[in-house]
């Protein structure tokens, strides 16, 4: 039970810091006199998720593998949406 335990809170883990990720990611305003500050916080954000992502997809079962497949893609889109400060 350990072991599916260790999987879920992977796949939870993944989830969360994928939608933490895209919630900095809104606040993100170009013409913002805080955006250098705003694009680092969500650079850093974006990295760490698909970090979790990487790892949760070692022990994924098939539906959370897809899932965590299309949070990859999609942290990579939005990692090149926004332009360096």
């Amino acid at each position: 039970m350990p072991y599916h335990k260790d999987k879920q809170q992977a796949y939870q883990a993944a989830e969360q810091g994928y939608h933490y990720a895209v919630e900095v990611s809104k606040k993100l305003n170009s013409s913002d006199s805080e955006y250098g500050v705003n694009y680092s916080h969500f650079m850093t954000e974006n990295e760490k998720a698909r970090q979790q992502i990487e790892n949760a997809l070692e022990t994924a079962s098939e539906h959370q593998h897809s899932q965590l497949k299309d949070y990859l893609n999609d942290l990579e889109q939005l990692g090149t949406q926004f332009p360096k400060p």
